[in-house]
């Protein structure tokens, strides 16, 4: 356990940004599976839209720490990739 009052101070706010950062990573893994299951089910012209909605949402997470800017990138290249296969 903390015995100085910064590290009590720093615990509390890694628990917190922890909290932040594990919604955020839920929500940018929400919108990845929505275009998963509409690539799964075959259907191209829902699949762009939900890859549309998801583009923002992973970038954002780039901005915010919680992926890389390649791994975005290369997630959504190879989601562009696949839809493009499907027509």
């Amino acid at each position: 356990m903390a015995h100085h009052k910064s590290a009590r101070k720093r615990i509390r706010r890694n628990g917190a940004k922890a909290q932040v950062n594990t919604a955020r990573r839920s929500r940018v893994r929400g919108y990845l599976k929505k275009v998963e299951l509409a690539i799964s089910a075959g259907d191209p012209e829902a699949a762009r839209d939900a890859l549309k909605t998801a583009q923002p949402e992973i970038m954002r997470g780039v901005t915010k720490g919680i992926l890389h800017r390649n791994t975005a990138s290369r997630r959504i290249s190879r989601l562009n990739a696949r839809i493009k296969a499907m027509s």
